[in-house]
């Protein structure tokens, strides 16, 4: 679905991330762990497209093909989508009007998509005019689950989201990606992920989400070497237990 090969990226002239290789299989949840400043976010915005971050080395394949220079829109349409961290407000444009945009083109049940969401009484308001941190973050999903892509990119879906809006947004993300699927008598679910589930990298710093959106493999990003790839609890243990220091260790 996503694969990365010795990626460098620019920001201001400055490289932030030092040649990545990250693959991404179909039907399959990373997480991406690392400290503040570590490249993260830009990882993901490169990946959209955004302006910015420019490329200097490497290569970005989605399902097989080159999109290292397409712009956002192309990407977008071609099946990535992307929920902000802190995503801006945006004045005289309706939330219905923008999900519906998200849809490009198909009908959608907007009514149903942001009733799963306990989001409905936000649909004509401006797009996150005061919305607090929960409400943007379901904002953002109801976008994505109209826009149906088949890679999902969602940085810090936990982050400013109290317990109960984590649980609520975890069984939307899963319903997004179709990890709600029921295996059939000879078919494996991962097999069934594979066929029919959608990709999704998720950056997280607490690793809450995680426990209601399991992840098949973790990743841990410090200043912008991608330093180890594993069990995603397993590494999260050692961060809890040790620090990113421990880590860093490998990069040494």
């Amino acid at each position: 679905m996503l694969r990365i090969e010795r990626l460098k990226v620019e920001v201001g002239g400055k490289e932030v991330l030092h040649g990545i290789n990250l693959h991404l299989p179909k039907g399959e949840v990373h997480a991406l762990m690392g400290p503040n400043g570590s490249g993260k976010t830009t990882l993901i915005m490169t990946v959209m497209g955004f302006e910015g971050y420019k490329v200097t080395q490497g290569r970005i394949y989605f399902k097989g093909v080159d999109i290292t220079h397409l712009p956002v829109y192309e990407r977008a349409r071609m099946g990535i989508g992307l929920a902000f961290q802190r995503p801006p407000v945006v004045r005289g444009i309706k939330t219905r009007q923008l999900i519906e945009m998200c849809a490009m083109g198909r009908e959608v049940d907007v009514e149903e998509i942001a009733a799963a969401l306990n989001f409905t009484e936000f649909l004509d308001r401006d797009v996150n005019l005061g919305f607090s941190g929960g409400e943007m973050k379901r904002s953002e999903l109801v976008q994505l689950m109209a826009q149906e892509p088949e890679l999902v990119l969602l940085d810090e879906p936990e982050s400013g989201v109290d317990l109960v809006n984590i649980a609520l947004l975890g069984r939307a993300i899963n319903r997004l990606l179709g990890r709600e699927l029921e295996p059939q008598e000879g078919t494996s679910l991962k097999e069934l992920r594979k066929r029919y589930a959608r990709s999704a990298l998720i950056i997280t710093h607490t690793g809450h989400i995680l426990d209601y959106v399991p992840a098949d493999k973790g990743h841990v990003l410090i200043n912008g070497h991608l330093v180890c790839s594993g069990n995603p609890e397993e590494i999260l243990h050692t961060v809890e237990k040790y620090g990113y220091e421990e880590c860093a260790k490998c990069l040494r």
